[in-house]
């Protein structure tokens, strides 16, 4: 376990507490009992988050995304050398940046199962947010226009390298004259996963195996309903149920997997702490066997 106390809006609070909060639910115990043989790396330094827009990238707290990147990078390469599987807590979905380039700089090539219930693939300047939680696929992929000190940070990712699961935006971004990925990544929304997510992540998962890249999986939660996951900050209509999103980790977590970020859940808007523990459950079936730990 990699904590990853990111908050992409520059502050630190909501989801930058998510970390601390799972663990305060038991997540370690949990999986502990399980997996006797899982430890805790603490987290990572995310530098000093500032709620201003950096002129150039107009990126809110650029800084911090810069050292959060590096740390967890950093963290994902010794955890990889050392035949682990990393599990990244965050904090906001950017945090999958420095996992992924850690895994690559350890491993070499490596894809991304990304599932999420936003393309995250809006060019910043464009952005209503500023938050690099609207931008990071977009950033792998493009990464034009941002300063040398955290585009030599970030991973570098093949369009075919990657299967997005769930996202449910398109309205969004059409409505704001943003273009989608759909005609350049292989994408599935999520009314086409519904009661058959399995067969699609398999389906991605064995590609990337035949063609000999291992590969890393991403969730963020808000790919959740809110009636599933109501402490996310971006609720959206629709949405995926927790017997998919166990399906999808399910297919995804098997040899060839080399670790996992998780992203999004929001403290703040879970008083009574019934989201942590559902997660804590969530994690604790998919992480009893994972392949490196095996």
């Amino acid at each position: 376990m990699i904590g990853a106390p990111f908050n992409s809006a520059g502050t630190t609070g909501g989801v930058a507490n998510a970390p601390a909060e799972l663990r305060e639910a038991g997540l370690l115990s949990a999986l502990r009992t399980r997996r006797p043989d899982v430890r805790d790396r603490g987290d990572v330094d995310v530098g000093v988050p500032r709620p201003a827009r950096d002129p150039a990238s107009a990126l809110l707290s650029q800084e911090s995304l810069t050292a959060t990147t590096n740390s967890i990078r950093t963290a994902v390469v010794e955890s990889v050398v050392l035949g682990e599987f990393p599990v990244v807590l965050g904090g906001d979905c950017p945090v999958l940046l420095g996992a992924l380039r850690g895994a690559q700089d350890a491993l070499g090539d490596v894809a991304l199962v990304f599932v999420d219930g936003h393309e995250d693939a809006w060019p910043p300047h464009r952005s209503t947010t500023g938050e690099a939680a609207d931008c990071e696929l977009g950033l792998m992929l493009a990464p034009a226009g941002l300063p040398a000190e955290l585009a030599t940070q970030l991973p570098t990712l093949d369009p075919t390298r990657v299967v997005a699961l769930g996202p449910r935006d398109a309205a969004e971004l059409y409505d704001a004259g943003v273009p989608s990925l759909v005609s350049t990544i292989a994408l599935l929304t999520d009314r086409e996963l519904h009661g058959k997510a399995a067969v699609p992540t398999e389906i991605a998962v064995g590609r990337f195996r035949r063609r000999g890249f291992p590969w890393w999986l991403h969730v963020d939660l808000d790919v959740l309903s809110t009636a599933a996951m109501p402490a996310v900050d971006y609720p959206q209509p629709g949405g995926l149920d927790w017997s998919d999103l166990t399906a999808i980790t399910g297919a995804a977590i098997q040899p060839g997997c080399v670790g996992m970020t998780l992203t999004i859940y929001n403290p703040d808007l879970d008083s009574d702490g019934l989201q942590a523990q559902r997660i804590v459950s969530y994690l604790a079936d998919a992480l009893t066997e994972t392949p490196e730990m095996a």
